[in-house]
């Protein structure tokens, strides 16, 4: 199996640490981004507040001396008084004025806020005029300002930028104890043997692990029921082969020995009818190891009953002319089934095979089928041994044969068509055959797509 590079060494608790951190650090940078908008526009506004002040403190001066002007009386703004540029302007000429302001006016002479640049200085500068005519001008450099939100917004970054490796720890720390119930998970998979089927118990997993648990468990339970049934088959087969090839093995030797053509031959046709009837308990075993592992499905298909009855008959043609068996068929040209036309042919042969291997030379054999609302009714009778009605439950187990000293057989064909019979919903059951000799198998077959009375 080919894996690419980056599936290799895959940490879920990392993924999710290098997530959760990346989701920190992006809500961060975008609080960030509309922290510094929201600083800007507020000490923007503050700044402005500061600068339409200290002009109107200016204003109120200008009426006496210009010289007696004070400019230590100006509100203390701390490091951003000593950035304020101050101009007071009289017909044009420039009067009193702090030391950083340049000679010429800082913007011209119109009342309110304004964003110039001056001797290469970007400016926010407010200008008003006194009732004597003069124009008083307070600027502050843009540049004052981007450092004082820099270092308020500096003073802000830094402590989150070292919480993030603190979050980091945290994060790590508490996303191991939240995976611990996976590891312990993988422990106990992991630890335990190959054929061990028994289901994993977490009381405490939390509630997103268990339907990875119920299904993990699901699937053990299933793995057991394979197992289970490849031992049986196993087993079963092991069991049932036995005695055709210890047959097959005695007539072999018998033909070997033999004195003259008749006897060989005899033992050969004995040695043929052994591979024909380990073949058919073969072909039964596979059938119900099948059936149990659900390979045979029941899918359902409008076939015509008569049409299934038909190619199955034509199988035994043979064999019912050589035991002179009398077969007769009450089924309508235009009866269908709604049910799997395969499950049916198998049901067919085997109800077929016990009634010619059992009912012997001269067999009465009668197939019925017909429809009562929404059910069609399947019937395979004899006028052979039968079975006893006590006895006819037993005749429903695997490997079960009634009659040890039967020729052939293996016990399965009634056991095969009852699982058949609950694959496809059918109900099944066992009466007297043929005036009221031998055996009847009846099934009772709903239609799967009409509803049901």
């Amino acid at each position: 199996m080919n894996e690419s590079p980056g599936s290799r060494d895959f940490s879920l608790r990392t993924r999710l640490l290098v997530a959760m951190l990346s989701i920190v650090a992006v809500v961060w940078l975008l609080s960030a981004f509309a922290s510094y908008a929201q600083a800007r526009r507020e000490l923007g506004e503050l700044l402005d507040a500061h600068l339409a002040t200290s002009a109107a403190l200016l204003v109120a001066q200008a009426s006496e001396e210009l010289e007696e002007i004070e400019l230590e009386h100006l509100p203390d703004l701390g490091d951003a008084h000593q950035r304020l540029a101050l101009q007071v302007w009289n017909d044009g000429r420039l009067g009193v004025h702090s030391a950083n302001a340049p000679n010429a006016p800082l913007a011209p002479f119109r009342h309110g806020f304004a964003d110039v640049t001056a001797d290469g200085t970007a400016w926010r500068v407010y200008s008003t005029r006194s009732r004597e005519g003069d124009w008083v001008q307070v600027g502050e450099p843009v540049s004052a300002r981007t450092d004082i939100l820099r270092e308020a917004l500096a003073s802000q970054a830094w402590p989150m930028l070292l919480a993030l490796p603190l979050l980091g720890v945290g994060i790590w720390f508490v996303l191991g104890r939240g995976l611990s119930p996976l590891q312990r998970m993988a422990q106990a998979v992991g630890t335990r043997a190959p054929l061990d089927t028994t289901p994993i118990m977490a009381a405490d997993a939390p509630r997103e692990i268990r339907p990875l648990l119920d299904r993990l468990n699901a699937l053990f339970a299933r793995t057991g029921e394979s197992i289970a049934r490849e031992h049986r088959f196993i087993g079963d087969a092991s069991h049932e082969l036995r005695t055709p090839v210890a047959a097959i093995r005695a007539q072999a030797q018998v033909a070997q020995g033999a004195r003259d053509d008749a006897e060989r031959q005899r033992a050969l046709a004995g040695v043929i009818a052994g591979c024909d009837r380990m073949t058919a308990l073969t072909a039964q075993l596979l059938t119900l190891s099948r059936l149990e592992a659900g390979v045979l499905s029941s899918a359902t298909a409008n076939a015509s009953m008569r049409d299934i009855v038909q190619d199955t008959l034509a199988e035994f043609a043979a064999l019912a002319q050589r035991q002179h068996a009398k077969i007769s068929l009450e089924i309508a040209d235009d009866l269908r089934v709604d049910s799997d036309p395969l499950l049916l042919q198998i049901v067919l042969r085997n109800l077929l095979a016990n009634a010619l291997q059992y009912g012997g030379e001269g067999v009465r054999i009668q197939l019925a089928a017909s429809r009562v609302d929404n059910v069609v009714s399947l019937s395979v009778r004899d006028d052979g041994p039968g079975i006893a009605a006590e006895d006819r439950a037993r005749a429903l187990q695997r490997f079960d044969r009634l009659d040890a000293h039967a020729a052939g057989g293996a016990g399965l064909g009634l056991a095969i068509v009852e699982r058949i019979a609950d694959a496809i919903g059918a109900e099944l059951s066992l009466s007297d055959g043929i005036e009221a000799r031998g055996l009847g198998v009846h099934l009772q077959i709903p239609d799967r797509h009409m509803p049901q009375a």
